[in-house]
């Protein structure tokens, strides 16, 4: 193959072109390094060797010489406050926020990192001034976020009412359930305190907000009761089976006790045995499995829970009906049966509790508002054995 005088003569210029511009990069790259203030590469050297204090302290030295290692000392206190170390990144972030030369978006950024920091800390009255600080700016969705978590650890509903509803999408399924949970909050704390009229205008909002809302219902209903309608409460509670049937076993004893003081029992018996049927529930059987042992004996009790545990079989209903069982049983056999039981029970334990369908977090109590991870009607009563049933 022929080559071209002229590309002899450009390979050796070609050479030292690029040493040249090698030579101009480590130039740049060594200025660089020499530029650096002299407690930054210390910072980095106590960092090594897992000395945070003195690191700290000489990255804090190196903002006020350079203001170029402000972003390194974002990801300083960031990496802080995620290891539970909150004084330490309360001190970067606080002295970010007081330098002058910070533009606009760092002084923003720094503010809300100190507000998280505040937050992290449990120090909700400083953290709540910092996000009001960051409304009407660039950061104000976010800040809005971390309000309405801190007045909701705060129990302050009705501001967490007020900036529930300036979110971008307040208007979405999700925050109309928090929102009715928040008026429900109040209203139950009226009801505590036997301000019946408030109870009524808090309810009234809550279902406003969302027609579906069983707590709303559930509270009403309790309403109702302490104002003598026994009738009333009873069409309220009725209303969370066509809301949502799971929340029907909260209702359940209030439901008997109801029809109880108004002299139908029998009637409400039947109303159970009805939901029970429809909606299967260890609760709901619970309750059923109390009633009949009182009015109608243990044997009566036992045909009961024998007849569910065909339809639905769990270790519950198992304890259930040995317990019955252990009070018909002839006086030579009831050993035996109490050794099977505590060996049921010890089993039962496990899969009694209720669990968050957000998170998992599981407990023996049941809550509106997952203790975990703060979702609100994420933990519904039905127990842990009772999702594997679930279709």
């Amino acid at each position: 193959m022929d080559i071209e005088f002229w590309w002899l003569l450009a390979l050796p210029l070609f050479f030292a072109l690029g040493w040249l511009a090698a030579r101009i990069d480590i130039r740049q790259v060594v200025q660089e390094s020499r530029a650096l203030p002299r407690s930054y590469l210390n910072g980095l050297n106590f960092l090594l060797n897992e000395q945070p204090d003195k690191a700290i302290d000489a990255f804090v030295e190196a903002v006020r010489i350079d203001p170029q290692t402000v972003e390194l000392h974002f990801a300083l206190g960031s990496l802080f406050r995620r290891r539970g170390e909150t004084d330490r990144a309360i001190r970067i972030h606080q002295l970010l926020v007081d330098r002058e030369d910070l533009d606009e978006e760092q002084r923003l950024q720094a503010l809300g990192e100190l507000g998280q920091d505040f937050l992290k800390a449990g120090l909700l009255d400083r953290a709540e001034a910092v996000f009001l600080k960051l409304r009407d700016t660039r950061a104000n969705d976010v800040a809005q976020q971390y309000l309405l978590e801190i007045y909701q650890q705060e129990k302050d509903w009705a501001k967490a009412i007020e900036i529930a509803r300036a979110l971008p999408n307040h208007e979405s399924v999700m925050w109309r359930r928090e929102v009715a949970n928040f008026h429900c909050e109040l209203a139950a704390n009226a009801l505590a305190n036997s301000r019946f009229e408030e109870v009524r205008s808090h309810l009234d909002d809550a279902l406003a907000v969302n027609r579906r809302s069983v707590r709303a219902s559930l509270l009403l209903g309790d309403l109702d009761v302490a104002e003598g309608r026994d009738e009333a409460a009873l069409e309220a509670w009725k209303r969370i089976e066509t809301q949502d049937p799971v929340y029907l076993a909260l209702v359940a004893e209030r439901v008997m006790e109801a029809y109880g003081r108004l002299g139908r029992q029998e009637q409400g018996h039947q109303l159970l045995r009805a939901w029970l049927e429809n909606h299967a529930s260890l609760d709901l059987l619970d309750e059923l499995f109390r009633w009949e042992l009182e009015k109608h004996g243990p044997k009566t009790a036992y045909e009961l829970v024998r007849e569910e545990l065909k339809r639905n079989p769990t270790l519950l209903g198992l304890d259930k009906l040995l317990e019955a069982a252990l009070l018909t049983a002839p006086s030579e056999q009831r050993s035996d049966i109490e050794l099977i039981k505590q060996l049921i029970h010890g089993h039962t334990r496990k899969v009694a509790r209720y669990r968050c369908d957000a998170c998992g977090f599981k407990a023996r109590q049941f809550h509106w508002r997952c203790p975990a991870c703060g979702g609100w009607e994420t933990y519904p009563p039905r127990r842990t054995e009772e999702f594997d049933l679930t279709p």
